[in-house]
């Protein structure tokens, strides 16, 4: 049985980028680009893994992360954060939300499949 990944990218491009990639690597794949869909979809479909985009539109990905890991079911779900924040101070406060793992984008293919596997084999 693969792998399942949620994605949770507000960006239509981006989203269907890290779906592809990761589909093309044989994980089973659940889009989310709404922020206020997250912990619905992320109860239902189970997942292993949480790509988390950072920039939401009306909620932070900041705020989804520690969502997720107040809930029960889902706590253990390690969080790869992908974001745009990259200044001084902002791995260490996604990393402080519950992030076990951070890439800022743009990020490459290699880059982004080697963090999802890392975080697998942790």
């Amino acid at each position: 049985m693969s792998k399942r990944i949620m994605v949770v990218e507000d960006n239509e491009l981006n989203r269907k980028l890290f779906c592809d990639i990761l589909k093309a690597n044989g994980y089973a794949v659940e889009p989310v680009g709404d922020g206020g869909a997250v912990l619905t979809a992320a109860k239902a479909f189970g997942p292993d893994l949480v790509i988390m985009d950072i920039q939401l539109p009306r909620v932070s990905g900041l705020e989804l992360i520690a969502a997720l890991k107040r809930e029960p079911t889902l706590r253990h779900v390690p969080v790869l954060a992908v974001t745009a924040y990259a200044g001084k101070g902002d791995e260490e406060r996604i990393r402080g939300a519950g992030a076990a793992d951070y890439l800022a984008k743009p990020v490459s293919i290699r880059p982004f499949i080697g963090a999802v596997e890392r975080l697998f084999a942790a």
